[in-house]
């Protein structure tokens, strides 16, 4: 069992050779990063890795660790790091003492998570099989081919399972983390350690990956003049059809090279901006929760509520309520001196 909201929250990071060092680094940062008002950390990370040995890391250098695998005897969470080789992500195997460790974690009721080809490890361990998992996307055909019992999605930013947790590569680690954070110890909490760390404090982990695709760079060929000219109108009821206009194709073509280029629908992603506008303007102004559907384009405070909750899990009050005394401590003299 994870402790309670009052103690200290014992992470375990694993590391094993190849190793991706920013999936190494983004949970210490982002979790030391997260505190009380009074700057008490709410998590203790520790480093670990089979036989407290040193690994490669992909970047050129070695980590050596301070602990080896009786780490995760006793950690809340236990997060495995990307790693860019090895006979997870070549031949679907990993060592008997790791998956062991692992699945001891798991049945003691740890949280489970991984960052990028992390997700291999756990793959391999069987921790995956039969559930839904994330991944970086360019790894997607290697990894459907070694796990075909992992239900893959290489289209989002994470996967939450509840007790096992997966993300894409690099940047989709902190938002996983943040989510996490937010999951323990709320908005508040989550926020102030995003500002800490200087990252946005929340995507959706349905949003796409941002996954190259063959679109022509043709310029005043793409959907790009498009977007900007609709951020513009987000509280006039912009259609398919006057987006396809403006772009100067017919609504399928247009459909396909926005999906192409953005990785989302027309739809959804004029959805996601109107959420993303009624944020900020939650979090900048006292309009009134009306005034702020009504310029976002969302049209009624029920539907920024249904649209807001869908998104974040929270009431637009409690979001501008939670939003501002995060701001408020980050933006401290005793924050920012105490800041990872």
């Amino acid at each position: 069992m994870r402790k309670n909201r009052a103690m200290t929250h014992a992470i375990a990071v694993l590391a094993l050779d190849h190793v991706v060092a920013f999936d190494l680094g983004v949970p210490t940062q982002v979790f030391h990063a997260a505190r009380d008002a009074d700057g008490t950390r709410r998590y203790a990370v520790t480093v670990c890795t089979e036989g407290g040995r040193a690994v490669r890391s992909t970047a050129g250098f070695a980590v050596a660790p301070d602990h080896d695998l009786s780490a995760l005897d006793t950690a809340d969470t236990v997060i495995v790091a990307g790693i860019g080789g090895g006979s997870p992500v070549t031949d679907g195997t990993v060592s008997a003492a790791v998956a062991d460790a692992l699945r001891a974690a798991h049945e003691r009721g740890a949280r489970i998570v991984s960052i990028c080809t992390g997700a291999s490890v756990l793959a391999a361990s069987g921790l995956l099989d039969d559930r839904p998992a994330a991944s970086h996307w360019a790894w997607a055909r290697r990894l459907r081919g070694l796990y075909p019992r992992v239900r893959w999605d290489f289209d989002v930013l994470f996967m939450d399972d509840g007790d096992v947790l997966t993300s894409a590569g690099v940047g989709a680690g902190i938002d996983l983390c943040l989510h996490l954070v937010r999951n323990d110890h709320g908005s508040e909490t989550a926020n102030a350690a995003a500002r800490r760390c200087v990252v946005p404090p929340w995507r959706d982990g349905g949003q796409a990956q941002y996954i190259e695709r063959p679109v022509p760079a043709t310029a005043g060929t793409g959907t790009e003049p498009t977007r900007t000219w609709t951020l513009d109108r987000l509280a006039e009821p912009v259609t398919l059809e006057e987006m396809a206009a403006h772009a100067r194709m017919s609504v399928r073509t247009f459909t396909r090279r926005f999906r192409a280029e953005t990785g989302l629908s027309p739809a959804r992603w004029l959805l996601q901006q109107r959420v993303a506008h009624a944020r900020l303007l939650l979090e900048s102004t006292d309009l009134a929760v009306d005034a702020v559907a009504r310029r976002s384009g969302l049209g009624s405070a029920s539907a920024l509520r249904q649209h807001l909750h869908a998104a974040i899990g929270v009431a637009p009050s409690a979001y501008r309520k939670t939003f501002r005394r995060a701001a408020a401590t980050a933006s401290s003299p005793e924050a920012a001196t105490g800041a990872a």
